[in-house]
């Protein structure tokens, strides 16, 4: 399949089923808010096999999703304040098995690429606890580590440790990415005969939000080295990121998939891009077209509007992507309507605006959306078709 559009999640998930038949790797890209998540909880509910009382009694997909996260909560110790753990919720079979297979072990050398602290595992409590340690100078003592004295003035490190600590969102991500891979590679080496015997798919979505563009390269490449060897797992992945999506598209020979809502407002249109998946900055830019035209424009699609912007600054040698903001006038000073949709642009996409409870634009802000969209199509000549219900010349379908 080389692109299509569908009604309903569950019919794309069969759809992605069907060409995992003939590929080891899909790769999806999308944007927040389109779908992913559910998509992935699409997926794995077709795996189910339910028995005569509605119980799951088979499964075939491990995944990860915001739901996966969910399974790992905080108690912070209200009453003394000291003992902060992080509780594993042993209700989901995600952990079923795990008490035995020294998952410590296992865990710690996919966690040292990335962070500092340390951890423990209590699997008759069912929770982490966490410490760190740290260097502090103290310069009254008057010997160093060495036994060695040191003269007035002069300074000493020593290390302490910080035990029941919580680490901050971002590290906890990182962990519950690592606990997640821990679990990948007993599913890989399983015989048969192990407590992951069961799974046949594995289906990731968007496990580095929190993660810088160095970090994001990383697991990444981490990432495709685990699962590029093996043999048996199907894999789906997918993701909002550009950079992990580039990353893993060069590492692996997967199919690529640009995901993005279709002509209705309930459907979904999938499409292939190439081996460099540089199409979804376009697919993007239609999505942003459409939903200006027929749709509600929410705050949060200045922040695709400026990574579009931002990209094709990149891609014509420009530092800012203001350069890419048509303008009235060779003085800068002077451009008046420029350097305001800049000054738009900027403000809104550094809001507090959450793309799970969106907020919807002012009429205002609504008129210089568009006409901002409009100038930028305008100035570098995109393809008409792309914006257009008219088949295109070249492949006599939908573009």
């Amino acid at each position: 399949m080389d692109e299509g559009d569908f009604q309903t999640l569950d019919a794309l998930a069969t759809e992605l089923r069907q060409d995992l038949r003939s590929k080891k790797f899909i790769l999806l890209y999308a944007h927040n808010g389109t779908g992913k998540t559910r998509l992935s909880t699409a997926f794995k509910d077709l795996g189910k096999e339910p028995n005569a009382d509605q119980e799951t009694e088979r499964r075939d997909t491990l995944y990860f999703n915001a739901f996966t996260e969910d399974l790992f909560t905080w108690d912070n110790d209200l009453d003394g304040d000291t003992e902060r753990t992080l509780k594993l919720n042993t209700n989901s079979r995600f952990f079923n098995g795990l008490e035995s297979m020294e998952m410590e072990t296992r865990i710690r050398p996919l966690l040292n690429r990335y962070v500092d602290f340390e951890f423990r595992i209590d699997t008759t409590t069912w929770e982490v606890v966490f410490d760190r340690e740290f260097r502090i100078e103290n310069k009254r003592r008057g010997i160093d580590e060495k036994n060695v004295s040191i003269g007035p003035g002069e300074s000493v490190f020593e290390t302490r440790r910080e035990e029941s600590i919580k680490i901050s969102r971002g590290e906890e991500n990182i962990f519950i990415w690592c606990f997640f891979l821990a679990v990948v590679q007993l599913a890989l080496e399983d015989d048969g005969t192990g407590p992951y015997n069961w799974v046949q798919y594995i289906y990731i979505d968007d496990p580095i939000s929190s993660l810088d563009e160095h970090n994001a390269i990383a697991v990444a490449h981490h990432l495709a080295q685990l699962l590029k060897h093996q043999t048996e797992k199907k894999v789906v992945i997918s993701t909002h990121h550009a950079l992990f999506f580039n990353v893993l598209s060069n590492e692996l020979d997967a199919k690529n998939y640009v995901l993005s809502r279709g002509q209705s407002s309930q459907g979904y249109r999938l499409r292939k891009t190439g081996t460099t998946p540089f199409f979804h900055h376009v697919a993007a830019l239609v999505e942003l077209y459409q939903v200006s035209r027929e749709g509600t424009l929410y705050t949060h699609h200045f922040n695709i509007l400026r990574s579009i912007l931002e990209k094709t600054a990149s891609f014509h040698g420009y530092t800012h992507f203001s350069a890419c903001i048509k303008r009235d006038d060779d003085d800068d000073d002077e451009d008046e309507d420029g350097l305001l949709h800049t000054r738009l642009i900027n403000v809104l996409n550094h809001g507090n605006y959450s793309l799970f409870e969106p907020q919807e634009m002012v009429d205002e802000n609504k008129d210089y959306f568009r006409k901002i969209l409009d100038q930028f199509i305008d100035r570098y000549a995109f393809n008409p078709a792309l914006f257009s219900n008219e088949p295109s010349e070249k492949t006599g379908g939908p573009t």
